[in-house]
């Protein structure tokens, strides 16, 4: 006897699919900042260095570090407050979280479901794990569920604690690190104001930046520095300045601009002279503003480029409403970029 086929087709219906709007823009950032500062004095004598060694090396003056009772989440919520008083809404207003972060405190449960409920909310939430790139992705995915409409105001934030996994006898990450949180608003907009992403991933090279050991091995050893960060300086400098400038004239092209249009350069405060041989490899006119957060902040990973914008605009040193062009890039090794319209 004949079965009935089970995926015979049985109707003539079609699913509707969500409305969408024409654009996406920035509508608010904010940041947090740890109240604890710490200057190159305080790190140099493990490391047998200087104040005037780190500043050379790497641009970076101080950094701060988070109390030990503070976690990623409880640094992301006051710059999540921030970031939707600017775009003037109200916290129900939001509709979805993304938390990118690669030192939140729990392998699972995720910090976005964690943050949603601090702001009394009921929404989707998620984490990414990107690294220093972890920001913009989320900036991608969030203009993606604006215009596609599964969203209307998406939070973002990029918030790390790196003092957690520093290992401060490493002459080469000692002084590199900093902690905080940045956040924005993704929502709608009647033309575009987030220009397509341009992102990727090198996966052959993921052992320049790197966690020293598996989670399995520290957990099964003694306490010790398995958890701590191990970075290729050299190699990650090279491919930040020789492979990293294309992929933001990539970004430029794709958002339909030219390099003469943009009003900042807000790239991942990594090291200030990758920021300058970038700055030359894109040939970028002296009157743009260039973001040199770092060297108060130093390297806050996925916190570092909404920093740096939230005191390029609590400063009055961008246009709001001017274009800026922003690219992560870190371990894994993976990037991304995109131009924006500044809240």
């Amino acid at each position: 006897m004949k079965r009935p086929n089970p995926f015979a087709r049985k109707g003539t219906g079609k699913i509707k699919g969500a409305t969408g709007w024409a654009g996406s823009k920035i509508l608010g950032v904010g940041g947090y900042r740890p109240e604890r500062v710490v200057p190159n004095a305080e790190l140099v004598e493990a490391i047998d260095s200087s104040d005037e060694w780190i500043r050379d090396r790497s641009g970076i003056i101080e950094r701060r570090y988070a109390r030990p009772d503070e976690t990623v989440v409880d640094m992301s919520f006051p710059a999540s407050k921030d970031a939707i008083a600017m775009a003037g809404l109200e916290a129900s207003d939001i509709d979805a979280v993304i938390v990118a972060s690669v030192t939140h405190e729990f392998r699972t449960p995720a910090a976005a479901p964690m943050l949603a409920d601090r702001l009394d909310l009921r929404c989707p939430a998620f984490d990414i794990s990107a690294a220093c790139a972890g920001y913009c992705h989320g900036i991608g995915l969030a203009s993606d569920m604006v215009r596609g409409g599964s969203a209307s105001n998406v939070l973002v934030i990029g918030a790390e604690k790196l003092s957690d996994v520093t290992d401060f006898h490493d002459r080469s990450t000692a002084f590199i690190f900093g902690d905080g949180a940045g956040a924005a608003v993704v929502g709608r907009s009647d033309r575009p104001g987030i220009g397509p992403t341009v992102w990727g991933s090198e996966g052959d090279s993921w052992a320049t930046i790197r966690q020293r050991a598996p989670w399995n091995d520290v957990i099964a050893a003694e306490p010790g520095n398995g958890a701590t960060i191990a970075m290729e300086g050299h190699k990650v400098f090279r491919w930040a300045v020789w492979s990293m400038a294309p992929v933001a004239q990539r970004a430029i092209e794709a958002a339909g601009i030219k390099v003469t249009d943009l009003d900042a350069f807000i790239p991942h405060q990594a090291n200030m002279r990758i920021i300058d041989a970038m700055i030359k490899q894109l040939k970028l006119p002296s009157d743009i503003v260039v973001a040199r957060d770092i060297a108060q902040t130093a390297n806050t990973s996925a916190a570092s480029i909404p920093l740096a914008t939230e005191r390029l605009i609590r400063e009055g040193l961008v246009p709001r409403g001017g274009l800026a062009l922003q690219i992560g890039f870190g371990a894994g090794l993976v990037y991304a970029a995109q131009v924006v319209e500044l809240p």
